[in-house]
């Protein structure tokens, strides 16, 4: 069963910094492709960047592209988000997710009946 787990949220001040872990089980890394989300009340959950199996090429949305950086490390069944000069515009809940159809961080898809979702871990940045 695909186990998926994010966690590493808090409040920081904009300009700051967060690193969010997901961690994984049930699954190989070189099987899905990962990819992490974000979700604020009254909007539709956003795909925020995500890595294709076995550490292939990896998806940023553009508001976070120089900003936020993804990582997968096999040996610890975990997948990262690490944001920098955060801002007051990313506070989200943010969710991980994995996903077994072909190509579905490099196209965008959205999640198949072969993805799961995480728990999400709430952002916030205050201003």
């Amino acid at each position: 069963e695909v186990q998926l787990q994010a966690f590493g949220g808090g409040l920081v001040q904009a300009g700051g910094s967060l690193r969010l872990s997901c961690a994984a089980s049930g699954f190989s890394f070189d099987d899905y492709d990962i990819g992490w989300f974000r979700q604020v009340p009254g909007k539709e959950r956003e795909r925020v960047s995500c890595i294709s199996r076995g550490g292939g090429p990896t998806y940023y949305e553009d508001s976070v592209k120089g900003r936020f950086t993804i990582s997968s490390d096999n040996a610890k069944n975990a997948v990262y988000l690490e944001m920098n000069t955060l801002k007051s515009e990313d506070t989200a809940v943010y969710y991980c997710a994995a996903d077994q159809a072909i190509f579905w961080c490099s196209r965008g898809l959205p999640l198949s009946p072969r993805g799961s979702w995480g728990q999400g871990t709430l952002v916030t940045v205050s201003s």
